[in-house]
């Protein structure tokens, strides 16, 4: 009975995280800003309701789902290195910052490149 309501409310987390991930995707002003709305909390999210159904089965059924567990893993490593690498891309093609936006660590890195290749 207690693993059930474990289960249900993980994945109950979990939709809300990716309710809000979806939200922080269409409300937010640039691509930086959605790239972390969508891979924090939707990575949270999935990780949540894969972890529920993990625990569900493993409790509940008695089952051990090596499938299940390499997901939340997956999905742990490769979601925020997509997501880094979408705000890489998008810094480096020139997409500018947000008008709000306070600092921009990466422009006096990238300014220091090109001097030292002169």
């Amino acid at each position: 009975m207690i693993v059930e309501v474990l289960g249900k409310i993980l994945v109950l987390m979990g939709a809300v995280f990716c309710g809000l991930s979806a939200f922080g995707l269409v409300r937010l002003p640039d691509v930086y800003l959605r790239s972390h709305a969508a891979t924090k909390s939707a990575t949270f999210g999935v990780l949540c309701v894969l972890g529920g159904a993990f625990v569900y089965f493993l409790f509940a059924d008695g089952t051990f789902s090596i499938k299940l567990l390499l997901a939340i893993v997956f999905v742990f490593i490769t979601s925020p290195v997509a997501g880094h690498l979408n705000g890489r891309a998008a810094y480096r093609s020139g997409v500018p910052l947000w008008t709000g936006s306070v600092r921009d660590d990466l422009k006096a890195r990238q300014q220091n490149r090109s001097e030292d290749n002169l």
